[in-house]
């Protein structure tokens, strides 16, 4: 196993940040790819303010071995998890949204294609709409499937019968909700990540001139489900059901895990909410609907701090739980960026957090994106706006 300085060769030295009157390296350069469909396919789930896959690779394959865990206390949609998996690692991954479990444990125990189109032509569409107006989103016969199919699936989680394909087709037909092609459920809207609310929606139909069309509910979760399985190895299944076996997968607040046990983490690799740029509990509310999530308890229990006082205060207690579930000799790749326009430099604010928990901060690394995707749907110029950098703050058990 590599330390950290000899994982960043050649790497140039942006700058050095002092720290309690030591100097702490921080190095700028494209450390991991920017383009995303090099990675698994797998991991083509779409969540607001992911990071790519290529980001907790890069630590794994350099401060883990095969059988090591690897965490992630800010779980999202499971990228640090099932990338970990994928690499023959095992995982524990936490995130407060119960939305997070949705999207990652099924990932660990994919079915097959064909178990998948059996069992969705066994599930009986309804002749209700929903309790709530959708008629801004879909199709009358459109959303007949999907209350079909979110009775179907609430049934078979109250009986205790809902298995691994249950879950699969949960998962992807939650990420096929609503967004901006006819891959989706819905009428033309924002990207899949975030859902508009009604108002906005039917603001989008009349400025669009556009009525919601049928789409083919059942279609659509089959072609979702070839796209995410192709090229998975037989290699990466063995992987991923090894993980599954031993995953721990928590809906807890970061600061206080009890089931995790001391010392058990290699390595963390994670991104915690950053202040108040993402509104996690308004962008996911449709979805939260079609799992019978209620979103009004969910919100309150996520980390939204407008106030740098107040995340860093969230932050101490959060390194505080980490530093007693590493290992001594393990790491933390605690990814940050900048944010209200690159005047906030949370890594600047990360570094001495985690050294009071007894870490040490051994190096920053400024990953450099060389455009953001995500900026050109709303017209944002590129490297001008949001976060445009990773910010990894790189620590130590020592």
């Amino acid at each position: 196993m590599r330390c950290v300085f000899d994982v960043l060769d050649g790497a140039p030295l942006r700058d050095v940040f002092s720290l309690a009157g030591r100097a702490i390296p921080r190095i700028a350069g494209e450390f991991w790819t920017a383009q995303q469909r090099q990675a698994c396919s797998l991991h083509e789930i779409s969540y607001r303010a992911c990071f790519k896959p290529q980001l907790p690779r890069y630590f794994i394959e350099r401060l883990t071995q095969p059988g090591d865990v690897v965490y992630d206390p800010f779980s999202g949609r499971g990228t640090t998890a099932v990338e970990a998996a994928l690499l023959g690692r095992r995982v524990i991954a936490n995130d407060v949204n119960p939305l997070s479990a949705i999207l990652t444990t099924p990932r660990l125990r994919p079915p097959t294609l064909e178990a998948v189109a059996d069992r969705l032509a066994r599930i009986p569409d309804s002749s209700q709409r929903a309790e709530v107006d959708l008629s801004m989103f879909f199709h009358p016969d459109t959303e007949r499937e999907i209350v079909g199919l979110r009775g179907y699936l609430a049934a078979r989680c109250q009986a205790g019968e809902e298995d691994d394909v249950d879950a699969w087709i949960r998962m992807v037909a939650t990420n096929r909700l609503t967004g901006h092609s006819r891959g989706f459920f819905s009428v033309y809207t924002l990207p899949p990540n975030q859902a508009a609310n009604p108002e906005r929606q039917r603001r989008i139909n009349a400025r669009l001139n556009q009525q919601p069309e049928y789409r083919d509910t059942r279609a659509i979760i089959l072609r979702k489900t070839a796209s995410l399985l192709r090229g998975l190895t037989e290699a990466q299944r063995e992987n991923l059901h090894a993980a599954a076996e031993s995953a721990l997968l928590l809906t807890c607040d970061a600061r206080s895990t009890p089931a995790i046990p001391d010392g058990s983490a290699q390595l963390t690799v994670t991104s915690p909410p950053f202040l108040d740029v993402v509104q996690y509990a308004a962008d996911n509310w449709l979805r939260c609907w079609f799992n019978g999530i209620a979103v009004e308890e969910v919100a309150p229990r996520i980390t939204l701090s407008r106030a740098l006082e107040a995340w860093s205060t969230v932050m101490r207690a959060v390194f505080d739980e980490l530093h007693r579930v590493t290992r001594l000799g393990g790491w933390v790749a605690f990814e940050v960026g900048e944010v209200r326009g690159g005047r906030v430099r949370l890594d600047e604010h990360v570094a001495p957090i985690g050294e009071s928990a007894g870490f040490t901060c051994a190096a920053i690394l400024v990953n450099q994106q060389r455009f953001t995707k995500t900026a050109h749907i709303w017209g944002v110029a590129n490297n001008a706006c949001g976060t445009n950098t990773n910010r990894i703050v790189v620590f130590r058990k020592e």
